[in-house]
């Protein structure tokens, strides 16, 4: 009888203790599957904003270019060609990197790249409409080629002016916008082309300033990384 009583109570130890591993294997194995989950977690994110980040076929495949101001942008007064100065600058830098070929006319572009320039401050008072905005002729050279172009009077509407139309002559107005250079580039499809969501878009200080024209650097890293083939990502063992 005592063996017996000894021997139960060895096994109820035993069974216990038994039970007490199990239970802490399945706790780590639970950890471990966990951990794995969110390990595996970010790498798809970073993944999925790769592709995100990529640039559409059709701009990819883009051979011409229009560069102009920002409709909404007027002309600061206390630099009256800013937007002008930049939109050149963009031009010259594009023309440098010869992707693109550049074009005067919103119906021979496959993309239209929109400029306006901060100076830090989120309103500002701009001179808009008259001669500033017109462009009547552009000549550029880079070291290897020189373009010339002109257009007369003002250039082609790329947004909706809205009804009754917005007032052309020159007039002084409080301008609230970005207190910093922005570069936006839209497809060269519609009849308002600039009414559409921009296909990419780069905001910084300074970004529309030569000789490095920063936004142009920018665009066209996104240019080449896009052109990259993804290489899949191998699973874990």
């Amino acid at each position: 009888m005592q063996d017996d009583f000894f021997r139960n109570r060895c096994n109820r130890k035993y069974n216990g203790l038994v039970r007490m591993l199990e239970a802490s294997m399945a706790a780590r194995f639970s950890s471990l599957l966990l951990l794995s989950v969110m390990l595996a977690v970010p790498a798809l994110a970073k993944d999925k904003d790769k592709d995100k980040n990529k640039l559409p076929e059709d701009v990819l495949r883009a051979q011409t270019v229009l560069v102009v101001v920002d409709p909404d942008a007027g002309e600061p007064v206390n630099n009256p060609m800013a937007n002008s100065t930049a939109r050149d600058n963009v031009e010259k830098a594009l023309n440098e990197w010869g992707r693109f070929r550049l074009v005067m006319d919103g119906g021979q572009a496959d993309l239209i790249i929109s400029v306006r320039t901060g100076n830090g401050q989120s309103m500002q008072p701009t001179i808009k409409g008259g001669p500033i905005d017109q462009r009547p002729g552009v000549a550029q050279g880079t070291d290897s080629t020189i373009r010339i172009g002109g257009h007369t009077g003002q250039p082609p509407q790329q947004n909706d002016p809205g009804f009754p139309p917005q007032d052309r002559g020159p007039h002084v107005s409080n301008e609230v916008g970005p207190s910093e250079d922005v570069f936006a580039v839209y497809r060269g499809t519609g009849s308002y082309p600039l009414d559409a969501a921009p296909v990419w878009r780069y905001m910084a200080k300074n970004c529309l300033r030569a000789p490095q024209v920063e936004a142009v650097e920018k665009f066209r890293k996104a240019v080449t990384d896009s052109q990259k083939p993804t290489v899949p990502q191998q699973k874990q063992p």
